[in-house]
């Protein structure tokens, strides 16, 4: 037999052993809450990695697929009382797997696709307009009512329906390097632009800059910076996330070297931004710096919840159910301060969602490579968001938003969505949502 991970970054046996097999981690697992399958479970998968390290059992393909259908939203880390770090062990397992396993050709060509467009804004403003015509000269409403679209693969059916609606000023839109702040300066944050959010929910990072200016903060916006390297880490293509961190840290010592924190808005990108230390920590170059960077990151919501509001707040009437993104609320431990910034806003009644911790099936990639599965976690949220009466949903992370707005569409019951600075914003310019 042979040895199920090679010597690069294996599992660690003591997180293995940490793992008392309790079971509180079952009902918050996506994936064992839809199958009730033990080896779909966090403790399943931790007993596989251990069976691995004791060559008792081989890194096979029906191995990894467990580990492919984990959507990595870690709210078994929440649930665990024993602090089970699945979030590293999941973080060491999926590079094995990409390492030591040949996927089948169409999986490799649609990863490729993922991966070769994504993480990469210029190719996506390119995208951008053949998308434009698809949906302006209206080949995908024809598409969608003749039933054209059945004829594509499953994953490609799902691409086409997270398609948000394209809009060539926003995707064409350039920051500007500097965004200086309004009235009396407090304080000079960088800000992370993303990579789709750049070219597709641009209105969000406008919605953050002008928020930020607004509470006094000189926002420092880095002309070239790139992909953080979030995609490529959550799905364990861990060489490809590593130069995109390198990159990204170069980037801003050279060109956001002064500010205070580094601003983000997507919950995805934040908790791997907040992982460059350990993505990094081999590299004597590097690992330094990557902590460094890391200390100074927080989500916008954990910016503005400690910083005293300075701009008058103007009433949203408004209902809205909150949803916590899983990399927000569980990877990074934010759940609190969301629910603070909205409750500044007067006349809006902010929702709590019935399981809420319970992941929407969008989780970076995962809405495409597993298609099947992501729609049926989005159904039962959108289920649950629609229990709630609201007019409108809000969250933190632009995937979470795509997902819950495509199953809430197709359970019958679209409703409007919006980026948690967005009401924010709304707020501080007395404007309606």
């Amino acid at each position: 037999m042979s040895p199920a991970f090679d010597a690069r970054h294996p599992p660690d046996p003591a997180l293995v052993a940490d793992c008392v097999h309790c079971g509180f981690c079952l009902p918050a697992c996506p994936t064992y809450v839809l199958w009730g399958r033990e080896t779909d479970s966090p403790r399943g998968r931790i007993a596989m990695l251990k069976g691995g390290l004791e060559d008792e059992t081989e890194l096979t393909d029906r191995i990894a697929r467990h580990f492919d259908t984990c959507l990595g939203c870690m709210a078994c880390v929440t649930a665990c009382p024993s602090g089970v770090q699945y979030d590293k062990l999941l973080a060491a397992a999926r590079p094995q797997v990409e390492r030591r396993l040949d996927r089948p050709i169409a999986d490799r060509l649609f990863r490729r696709l993922i991966f070769g467009l994504f993480p990469y804004p210029r190719r996506l403003r390119v995208v951008s307009l053949a998308l434009w015509a698809y949906q302006k000269l209206g080949v995908q409403r024809l598409a969608r009512s003749t039933g054209l679209l059945n004829l594509l693969p499953s994953r490609l059916r799902a691409m086409e329906a997270l398609m948000p609606s394209i809009s060539l000023r926003r995707a064409w839109t350039e920051t500007p390097r500097l965004a200086p702040a309004v009235g009396e300066r407090r304080r000079r944050v960088g800000l992370l632009l993303g990579c789709v959010q750049r070219v597709f929910f641009d209105e969000v990072n406008a919605a953050t800059i002008r928020v930020l200016t607004a509470e006094g903060c000189d926002v420092i916006i880095p002309a070239s910076q790139g992909c953080c390297g979030a995609l490529m880490f959550h799905a364990g293509m861990e060489d490809d996330a590593v130069v995109a961190a390198r990159r990204f840290i170069d980037v801003f010592e050279s060109e956001a070297s002064d500010v205070d924190t580094i601003v983000i808005n997507a919950a995805g990108c934040g908790s791997t931004l907040k992982e460059y230390g350990h993505l990094l920590r081999d590299d004597p170059r590097y690992a330094e710096r990557a902590r460094l960077l890391s200390a100074k990151c927080k989500d916008i919501s954990e910016f503005l919840a400690e910083l005293e509001p300075r701009t008058t707040r103007h009433p949203v009437p408004m209902q809205v159910a909150y949803h916590d993104a899983c990399h927000l609320q569980h990877a990074q431990g934010i759940a609190r301060e969301p629910r603070q910034i909205l409750a500044t806003i007067p006349g809006l009644k902010v929702h709590e969602v019935p399981e809420a911790g319970l992941c929407c099936g969008s989780a970076g990639i995962y809405n495409l490579t597993e298609p099947e599965t992501a729609r049926d976690l989005g159904k039962r949220k959108a289920q649950c968001i629609g229990s709630t009466g609201v007019d409108a949903v809000v969250s933190s992370n632009p995937g979470c938003l795509l997902q819950i707005a495509g199953c809430l569409e197709e359970t019958g019951a679209p409703k409007r969505t919006f980026h948690m600075i967005e009401l924010v914003d709304a707020s501080i310019k007395g404007e309606s949502a």
